[in-house]
């Protein structure tokens, strides 16, 4: 795994817009490579902002919406158009203002599905393993990026300190209560996140001050799970100056725009 590095931006306002941006450089970079490209999606304050930041701004045109494969890092196990659903936001934020392909859509099914929670989880872990080709050596796609966002407990996905999922070697879990509400989820694991090319982790305010610490200071993953959020080719810690707060000096891996 890749180690991390750390962005320090003003205040996350501009972390969303940053972001943004980088998103849309790092998408268009790979299509131009190999034609298509494949990028996983948060939810969150910062998160939701950021698309909200790709949809505004000119650039986002420079992407081919038609061959992106979206993706989700985790999501609440809730009926589709449920508010609190990430891909609720996702759709109102920046998927229903861009041409993107409804096929490369990949979502998580709530309960109006007819599935479980387990049986959800099931069958993404079975949509991943048909996207994934030979070169991926693995049951996951390597993501060319996967965005997380975090937790004051250090949580990423549905990745909760101490919970079982934490110990899961497949590449999706159920998880059930869960300490932040509902407590009924769907979740990448770590061995998923770790498939990706490259693990942005963004987090802003300084309630996140002590788990991006913990993260950054290779703190067991049982505990401190945005420890595992790390990629094959490269890690961020895309942060707001309060997020970054807690940061020792010796790391020396933190750049400020």
């Amino acid at each position: 795994m890749s180690v991390a590095n750390v962005v320090v931006h003003r205040d996350a306002d501009v972390l969303a817009k940053a972001v943004a941006a980088r998103i849309i450089t790092r998408l268009v970079d790979v299509q131009s490579a190999k034609g298509s490209a494949s990028i996983v999606l948060t939810g969150g304050t910062v998160g939701t902002a950021t698309l909200a930041a790709i949809a505004a701004t000119p650039a986002r045109d420079a992407v081919d919406w038609r061959r992106l494969d979206i993706w989700w890092g985790d999501e609440r196990f809730l009926p589709e158009g449920d508010e609190e659903r990430n891909e609720t936001g996702a759709r109102r934020a920046l998927l229903d203002r861009v041409d993107v392909d409804p096929d490369r859509v990949h979502v998580m099914r709530g309960p109006d599905s007819g599935l479980t929670a387990e049986e959800s989880a099931d069958s993404y872990a079975a949509e991943l393993r048909r996207a994934a080709r030979p070169e991926d050596h693995g049951p996951v796609p390597s993501f060319d990026v996967m965005l997380l966002g975090m937790g004051p407990d250090s949580h990423v996905a549905s990745l909760f300190p101490g919970m079982p999922a934490l110990y899961d070697t497949r590449s999706v879990v159920a998880v059930h209560g869960a300490p932040k509400p509902p407590p009924t989820r769907i979740s990448l694991t770590l061995p998923a996140i770790q498939a990706s090319r490259e693990v942005w982790v963004v987090a802003a305010g300084d309630e996140k001050s002590g788990a991006v610490r913990l993260a950054l200071s290779d703190s067991g993953h049982v505990q401190v799970p945005a420890s595992g959020a790390r990629g094959r080719a490269r890690t961020l810690f895309l942060l707001d100056r309060a997020a970054a707060g807690k940061i020792p000096p010796e790391l020396g891996r933190i750049s400020s725009p």
